[in-house]
Formats: structure tokens, sequence, C-alpha cells
């Protein structure tokens, strides 16, 4: 029997606050994807870019998705306070509530692929010093626990549902590697750093990520080459991406800088310090850069 008209319009109205509720307002902020081959320095640049652009006055959100969880010590977290962060990954009852699967039970369990994660930075994450909030990730690092689709299914829900608003952002220092691409963890990041230092193996990974982040479509790719000790070094990376410099937007080189292994692990000391930081003024201009890029 056909429907009335106050039937169909009913209809309509669901139809239109279901549709209302699962897009999100535009993004008046934005987030960035640091990743790299393993050692090239990706969280000590998360570190100094989050103290740098708080102290600009945009309100951090520093997710840590690398197994090792350095990051909260690179900002300046202390070491007691650090050692007591329970990853989201670890945290098994949360997973479980929110997608339905309990991490490591084994195969056949139904999954929430869309879970509700909104409590997650309230309940999960912790304030380090310039009142920059971390969100630890966490991996799962016992073998033979099945499947990882639950950690997987609550990582890439968390960076989905936050919506930031104006001059707020994200900085997610990842994992050696290109693992993170393979997933959608990924998606929905508007630039991404891909750190290099002047060896074979780095300029592959980093170019293999830029590929990967393109076919991804993330519209802005800054290429970081660290630890430059001469004019060699950067001549050495010039020549191994030629041919594939449109990859990357733009290039910046961060230079070789002794104190960083001297005030390890955090950074802090480069930022107070009196004696201007070569290094620092480097990833100065990278702030810069992303945040020009990542102005409405």
């Amino acid at each position: 029997m056909p429907e009335s008209r106050a039937e169909r319009e009913k209809i309509l109205g669901v139809a239109h606050a279901i549709e209302r509720s699962t897009h999100k307002e535009p993004e008046r902020g934005f987030r960035v994807i640091i990743t790299g081959k393993g050692g090239v320095g990706k969280t000590t640049i998360t570190a100094l870019l989050s103290h740098l652009l708080s102290k600009d006055g945009f309100t951090l959100l520093a997710v840590d998705e690398d197994p090792q969880m350095n990051l909260p010590y690179a900002l300046g977290v202390p070491k007691e306070q650090g050692d007591a962060v329970v990853p989201l990954t670890k945290n098994l009852d949360y997973v479980e509530e929110k997608t339905g699967a309990r991490p490591g039970a084994g195969w056949g369990s139904l999954l929430r692929l869309n879970p509700d994660v909104s409590d997650v930075v309230e309940r999960f994450g912790i304030k380090g010093p310039g009142g920059i909030s971390i969100l630890v990730m966490g991996t799962v690092v016992a073998p033979a626990t099945g499947c990882l689709c639950p950690e997987n299914a609550l990582l890439e829900a968390i960076v989905r549902y936050i919506n930031l608003r104006e001059r707020e952002v994200i900085l997610m220092d990842t994992q050696a590697g290109v693992e993170h691409f393979g997933r959608s963890l990924a998606q929905g990041f508007d630039q991404a750093v891909l750190v290099t230092d002047p060896t074979f193996n780095a300029v592959q990974v980093a170019l293999h990520a830029a590929r990967l982040a393109r076919a991804l479509g993330i519209p802005t790719r800054h290429l970081v080459i660290n630890r430059v000790r001469s004019e060699n070094d950067i001549k050495k990376v010039r020549g191994l991406i030629a041919g594939s410099e449109d990859l990357f937007t733009d290039q910046v080189v961060l230079p070789y800088d002794e104190q960083l292994i001297e005030c390890e692990p955090g950074v802090e000391p480069l930022l107070a310090g009196p004696a201007v930081s070569p290094f620092v003024e480097g990833v100065r201009t990278l702030k810069a850069t992303l945040v020009r890029f990542g102005t409405p």
C-alpha cells in the first residue's frame, strides 16, 4: 500500500537525522602523520613540533603509535609517570567494550568496525609539559594471540573520531616502516612528514611511504632530511630521490646536533638553553610549513 505523505515525511526526517549524525563538521585544525625508517628521529621531531606548536597557542594531541612508546619521555613526561601509562591496546576491557571482541580471544567474534570512542582521550590520555595531551596506542607484543582486528578497529576509530576545531592539531608518531599505510589508520591525515637520514635504506623507506601516502589521498607530503653533516649528505639524498621529486610537496633539512644526545630522552632542554640550535631552527621551519599548509 502506498505510504501517506506524513509517513514519507517522517521517513525522510529520520534519514536526514541519521545523515547529520554520521557526518562531522568540516575540520578547522589539521592532523599530521610522522613516519619513516626506524631510528631516523621521528619521535624527537614529533616532540619538538608538539612543544613549538603548543608555545604558539595551538592545542595539541600527540599520539604515540610506535610500539617503543617513547614519545611521552621525549615530551618531558617524568619516567615514573610514563612507566605507569597503560597503552590502549593493553586496556583489554576497553577494547572489548568498544569493538565487541576481546583481543586474543580467537576467531569468530562479531566485530564492531565503527566503535564509539568519544571518551578515549578523557579516559586514557595524559597531560604532558606545556599542557600537551598524549595518547599512547601501543601494540600487541605477545606471540600467537590471534588476529589483531579488534585493536586495529579501535585505533582506526580513534583517529577517525576526533574532529578538530580551529588551532587544534594531532601529531601522530608512527612505528617504523609503512604498515600504518596498509591499514586505514593513516587515512584522513592532511599532511605526512616523511623523515629520512642520509642513508640508502632510510631514503627508500621514505620514498615508499610517500607513494603510499599519495595513494591514500594525503595531499601534502614533506620530506625531512635529518642528521645532515655536510652538503654531500643533502646531495646524496637528492640523488637518491631523483625522478621522484613530485612525491614531495617540499624538503626541509635538519642539521646534526650533538645536543640531542646530551639532553635525551627529553627535548625541552633544546628549547630552554641560551644557545640557538640549528636543528631546532630547522624544526621551526618545518613547524611554520605545517601551519601554512594546515590553515584553512
